[in-house]
């Protein structure tokens, strides 16, 4: 996937936002595609068939007035954010309702939807050429984040998770992780479009981490038929952990994004026993480009 017209960012809070609103800017710039942000408020009349037996009408009633009075906080909250990001970023076309989005130039909008995010965002997601996440490091384990898995499992596109701080600048240096899966073929895939401007590309591989499937060289000679120039590194487990290498070896390049499969094994199985999906989406400081 080498053009990039359309990107959408789901954003549920303002955590990490600043982060994201960032990095999708200059993907925006760096493609000169439209960035479609969209914030899912819940509806707090959803959690009345969820409160279970034993409450009383008034208590389920408190209990959606809660509910209804932080969904509007958070929609304020990002709406802000939103706004704030934009007047300091006159270069992006701000597009508001159905103005027809420009065919050149980076543009950005903002829309608000009811429901639950599970349902919403994979289906937004399948019109979009990648999802951006910000970095779901919020008290919770991320390898549990909704957003993120339910665009990895659901909608059939690429998503990027973003780092927990402002990048600096664009894109330079990008890593491939590869292990000959129908999982990291995608990622691969994916990562096309960064990899086609990027001033350096490595593919890294490892015995561990590989599967059936081609080898590293083959994905050199695939890359150079698209014309891009990268080379290939065998990089060992840290303490036993591929998670850990990978990671080690895209620091060691200098990596401003790291592409690849994710879960080649079952998801409950890396949840319970760990993986290298997990690991890098628990600890990587860089852009994450995955693909199922």
């Amino acid at each position: 996937m080498k053009d990039v017209r359309k990107i959408l960012l789901p954003m549920p809070s303002i955590s990490n936002g600043e982060a994201a609103l960032t990095r999708g800017y200059n993907f925006a710039l760096r493609f000169g595609a439209h960035l479609a942000v969209l914030h899912v408020r819940p509806d707090g009349r959803d959690i009345a068939p969820l409160a279970g037996e034993g409450l009383s009408g008034a208590m389920v009633e408190d209990l959606m007035r809660t509910a209804e009075h932080e969904s509007a906080r958070h929609a304020h909250d990002v709406r802000a954010l939103f706004d704030k990001f934009v007047a300091e970023h006159p270069d992006l076309v701000l597009v508001s309702g159905h103005d027809p989005i420009p065919m050149t130039g980076p543009s950005v909008s903002f829309k608000v939807v009811r429901g639950t995010e599970a349902d919403i965002i994979p289906s937004q997601a399948r019109l979009s050429d990648f999802t951006l996440v910000p970095h779901p490091d919020s008290g919770e384990e991320i390898s549990s984040s909704e957003t993120l898995h339910a665009v990895l499992f659901d909608s059939g596109r690429p998503v990027v998770m973003a780092s927990r701080t402002p990048p600096k600048g664009l894109i330079k240096r990008v890593c491939i992780g590869w292990n000959g899966t129908a999982e990291s073929s995608a990622a691969l895939h994916g990562a096309l479009a960064w990899a086609a401007t990027a001033e350096a590309v490595r593919v890294l591989h490892c015995d561990d981490y590989q599967r059936r499937g081609p080898s590293a060289k083959e994905v050199l000679e695939y890359l150079a038929i698209h014309g891009i120039k990268a080379d290939a590194v065998e990089f060992p487990p840290v303490d036993r952990d591929v998670g850990k290498g990978l990671l080690a070896a895209c620091k060691d390049f200098d990596a401003d994004m790291l592409a690849m499969g994710a879960y080649s094994h079952s998801r409950l199985r890396q949840l319970i026993l760990g993986g290298v999906t997990r690991h890098v989406l628990e600890h990587a400081d860089i852009a994450v480009l995955m693909s199922r």
